[in-house]
């Protein structure tokens, strides 16, 4: 599976059906090291905070029950997302959003 491979598989028990996703995370983790490292962090206008692999973001949407759409439509959505500590493997620009 590469970086950009979801994986998908069902899982069914006791009238439930589950859904888990995978995604291999390291290569966009070791990209986003590499662009901070070479301070590819954009301009002043415009920065390049970060690469986010797709199942963080299809949690996040989860768990807060939100549409994709309302999660990139929402300011408020994204900044919690890059300011969490726990994602700074995958933070570009190191500042605070």
């Amino acid at each position: 599976m590469n970086s950009l491979d979801i994986g998908t598989k069902f899982h069914f028990g006791d009238g439930v059906m589950a859904i888990e996703r995978a995604q291999d995370c390291t290569p966009i983790a070791e990209y986003a090291k590499a662009m901070h490292n070479e301070g590819r962090h954009g301009s002043g206008e415009m920065k390049h905070a970060a690469k986010i692999p797709f199942v963080i973001l299809e949690k996040y949407c989860n768990d807060h029950n939100i549409l994709f759409s309302e999660l990139i439509q929402n300011k408020e959505h994204m900044q919690r997302i890059l300011n969490d500590q726990s994602l700074s493997a995958f933070r570009i620009w190191p500042g605070r959003v």
